[in-house]
């Protein structure tokens, strides 16, 4: 009898931890580009990554997602820098970038002045090796009509000519925004902020 009232304790146990879990509600996670950030607001709007496939992004999702940002600073991590280059399509000499002023995408075409593949970050023409950091990208030239573009991610370093009109454009335009992962419970507030482009963990 004494051995039978042992067991019952632990399995009643278990199923009060069952219970528990069960009811509990979980966060959920997000993930995308950053295109604008407002310190002061608390605020950071994203194109939110739909592939599954972390080495293949696709920005694509319309409208923007905007997050509150966390109000512990310890929840936080490094703050975003925001771009609007979505994708630099290298093989159809295109670049995808969001449009703040009409909240959707516009593809560009380039004329190539001049590529080189397999560019790692710690070669010499993306990195200053004297300074002991990464050069800064894009170069925009506004007197040649020419942007210089890197891409960690791709590997890719390129020289491209665009019409006039695009050098109207805030360099950002053709930066990368910072990758981040949210987690939330509420839609639109951030429990906890992972700049994951400086961490280093994904490349742009």
């Amino acid at each position: 009898m004494v051995k039978k009232v042992y067991w019952l304790i632990p399995l009643g146990l278990i199923l009060f931890l069952t219970f528990i879990i069960g009811c509990k509600e979980f966060g959920k996670v997000d993930q995308g580009r950053v295109v604008a950030y407002d310190k002061e607001k608390g605020l950071c709007t994203l194109i939110r990554d739909t592939s599954p496939d972390p080495k293949n992004p696709d920005y694509s999702y319309l409208p923007p997602i905007i997050y509150e940002i966390p109000k512990k600073p310890a929840e936080m991590g490094p703050e975003p820098k925001p771009g609007l280059r979505m994708k630099l399509d290298t093989q159809n000499r295109q670049i995808i970038i969001f449009d703040p002023s009409t909240q959707n995408f516009n593809t560009i075409n380039y004329t190539l002045l001049d590529q080189k593949e397999n560019v790692e970050k710690d070669n010499s023409l993306v990195f200053d090796k004297e300074k002991k950091k990464p050069i800064k990208f894009p170069v925009v030239d506004r007197d040649k009509k020419t942007i210089t573009i890197y891409s960690k991610r791709q590997k890719f370093l390129v020289t491209v000519s665009l019409p006039e009109e695009y050098f109207k454009l805030p360099d950002y335009t053709w930066d990368a925004g910072d990758e981040v992962r949210i987690y939330y419970k509420q839609e639109g507030k951030a429990l906890r902020f992972m700049n994951i482009s400086q961490t280093d963990i994904y490349k742009k």
